[in-house]
């Protein structure tokens, strides 16, 4: 029988004989389990798979049932190219030990120990403390990490347990902290490192959930989705943050019937949006806000439909090089391709797709140039964007006409997009 990938852990003492390096990916699932997020996932365990064992920090569902464990189980067998542990996050309540066995436990590899210790609750069991002593005592463990969900204080964020709790912990390597190489934790929807009662700590949560502002000082925009390496060099054992590609695994991709299904998918999904939003307009200038509202939403759903079938194929650029890939395409599309289908459409009399082609175009000629001062991302300074829902040209800036330049439509009905709104 082919072994398992993920392991329930039955024992608190676990000898991994030729294990050298470990990769661990944070916070995979407690955004919730959609393709959007599960794709980010899947490129973590196949950058993991380098090492010889993957731990996952917590969090891996977004609440403890039976159905969100089964679920992450069977991706995890699916693309784990490793034996793959877990610890318990905030998140993973309910069914956890019923999946992953053991809460407090030690992994003992040929280089170095990994001593994960269950502080999902933001405080650490008494039976974890007293393993923790038991293994840093041990003659044979030379160097150890530490790993836990919920980060310790720290210099970065409050989100964290109580000093009160760092105390115990502390006290329990305290004998043998000489061996105590590293703190890990994930929690935080995003990355840093710091040094913690001279242990470097490595906070670790971009494997699956969205990056988030944490601080002032660590900014979504500053963090990409990523991965940690953990393996001996010299006889020392050392690490490496390595961020995930933006167009990494694509497994589905490869085979071409599936990938022709998936955008024909995608296409029907957003028209199916595109439908439901007309006729959630129709429904809104005739006075009937609740089947309005109804088809706003059915239209929501359908957009987030698409978006998880569209990122099983996307191969988007890294973020801060997204914009200017853009360009391109709204150039073309306005200089040739809409101008070539104005003159096909008044060449054989049909006026209302020859209108439609010419506004278009002239919206795509705004689109260009406002992307081409959005490529700087950092010194974009466009707060206030206005878009005619009439021909959808676009306009930005602090004065704008009272009228549409291209279709005339009133400056009232002007769709507002405020910065931070």
């Amino acid at each position: 029988m082919e072994e398992k990938k993920i392991q329930k852990v039955s024992e608190s003492i676990i000898r991994l004989k030729g294990v050298r390096s470990m990769g661990v990916i944070g916070d995979p699932g407690c955004e919730g389990l959609g393709t959007y997020n599960m794709k980010v996932y899947a490129g973590a365990l196949e950058e993991c798979g380098r090492d010889d064992i993957t731990l996952i920090v917590g969090d891996l569902v977004p609440a403890g049932t039976g159905h969100h464990y089964q679920t992450i189980r069977e991706l995890t067998e699916a693309l784990a190219e490793n034996l793959v542990y877990a610890l318990r996050g905030n998140h993973d309540t309910g069914a956890y030990t019923e999946y992953f066995g053991e809460k407090n436990y030690a992994l003992l590899a040929d280089a170095f120990a990994v001593v994960v210790l269950d502080n999902a609750m933001r405080t650490f069991e008494e039976e974890g403390l007293a393993l923790l002593s038991k293994v840093l005592s041990m003659e044979e463990v030379k160097q150890a990490i530490i790993a836990f969900h919920i980060p310790v204080p720290n210099h970065f964020i409050l989100n964290c347990v109580s000093e009160e709790e760092f105390a115990r912990l502390r006290e329990a390597y305290e004998p043998w902290k000489e061996k105590v190489k590293y703190l890990l934790c994930g929690h935080v929807h995003s990355g840093f490192e710091d040094c913690v009662d001279g242990i470097p700590l490595i906070c670790t949560g971009g494997g699956g959930a969205m990056i988030e502002d944490v601080s002032k000082d660590i900014r979504a925009c500053d963090v990409e989705h990523h991965i940690v390496h953990f393996c001996e060099k010299a006889g020392k054992l050392c690490h490496e943050i390595v961020n995930l590609p933006e167009d990494g695994y694509g497994r589905e991709r490869e085979d071409g019937i599936l990938r022709k299904k998936l955008e024909e998918t995608v296409e029907g999904e957003l028209l199916a949006h595109f439908k439901y939003m007309m006729f959630a307009d129709r429904a809104k200038r005739r006075g009937m806000s609740g089947i309005a509202n109804l088809f706003r939403a059915l239209a929501a759903s359908e957009y987030y439909h698409a978006r998880n079938f569209y990122s099983v194929l996307d191969k988007p650029a890294p973020f801060l090089e997204s914009v200017e890939t853009y360009i391109p395409g709204e150039e073309f599309e306005q200089e040739h391709f809409y101008r070539m289908l104005v003159d096909y459409a008044k060449e054989h009399e049909s006026p209302l797709a020859e209108q439609a082609y010419a506004s278009a175009a002239a919206a795509e000629k705004e689109h260009a140039l406002l992307l081409k001062e959005a490529a700087d991302m950092e010194g974009f300074s466009k707060d206030v964007i206005y878009v005619c829902p009439i021909c959808g040209y676009v306009m930005a800036g602090e004065k704008v006409p009272e009228r549409c330049p291209v279709c005339g439509g009133p400056k009232k009905q002007y769709e507002v997009f405020e910065k931070g709104i």
